[in-house]
Parts: structure tokens; sequence; C-alpha cells
């Protein structure tokens, strides 16, 4: 995983891979930004009903999985125009707790539109985008309970 080489790009990704979580705030941290927020989602050891939690496998239809991420990206910066550089990286694949399954990274010139737009971008993100879970824990493995519908990025 690589950043976009063109500046005024975002960066969005599917992977396999171990998430480049410093990589991402490297890359967004620039003299004009002085907020840059990163959140980073991680495996835990439980869910809703289910303890015991020992690891997660991500699964996405990558197709318009991208095309989600690069809708949630335009929203986000039609909101927040100060947006500077904005990273959306999700993991695929099997997970072990504490692995990071989604980076979003956002960087403005102030940080209170880069909170609001990271936190924008995860948000809609989790509600929007072909990506599911199956757990495995104690008791077994299945998908993950609570998923819901996905919805149109502008709804």
């Amino acid at each position: 995983m690589r950043p976009p080489e063109s500046p005024v790009d975002d960066w969005i990704e599917l992977s396999e891979e171990v998430l480049p979580t410093a990589e991402a705030m490297e890359w967004a941290t620039l003299a004009s930004c002085g907020g840059v927020v990163c959140f980073a989602g991680t495996v835990r050891d439980s869910s809703d009903d289910r303890p015991g939690v020992k690891a997660l496998t991500y699964e996405a239809y990558e197709e318009q999985a991208l095309v989600k991420l690069a809708e949630v990206a335009a929203e986000c910066r039609r909101r927040w125009p100060d947006v500077v550089r904005l990273a959306l990286l999700h993991r695929t694949g099997r997970l072990e707790l504490t692995e990071a399954s989604v980076i979003v990274v956002a960087s403005t010139p102030h940080r209170a539109e880069a909170f609001a737009a990271a936190k924008y971008c995860i948000d809609t993100l989790k509600e929007t985008v072909p990506i599911w879970k199956a757990e495995t824990w104690e008791g077994g493995e299945d998908w993950a309970l609570g998923e819901h519908p996905i919805r149109p990025v502008t709804s």
C-alpha cells in the first residue's frame, strides 16, 4: 500500500496487508495543516453478546467498495472543502486481536474540521461500503451480529 503520487488524490485502498498507519499520518501531515486526525478501528476481544472474540475476517465486494469509498471521500470534501488530504484504508481477510481493520486520516488547516471530516468518514464508511465481517470466538464462527443494510452515501 502506497499513498497516491498526485498531491490532490485521496488515498483509498482495500488490502489484505497490514494498514500503514504511520505512513498515512506522515502523508497527511503538511505545513498547511494544523489538524491531522487519525482514526484506527481495531479488532477487540468481544462483540455484542459474543465474549472471547479471537479474530475477524473481512470480505468486500471490492469493485463496489472502492466506488463507495470514493463517494464517501467526495461527500466529505463537499461538506468540508478545507480538507487537504484524506485516507480511507480498509483491511480484508483474517485479522487477529488489536490489528487495525480500518484507518481514516483527515488533514485540514484547523482541528475542528479535521475531527468532523474523520468522524463523518468512519461513520459513513461503516454504513455505506459493502464490507462484511465474520467473527471467530470461543463458541464458534459466524457473521457479525447487528449488521445493517447498506445505505447510499448522500442519504
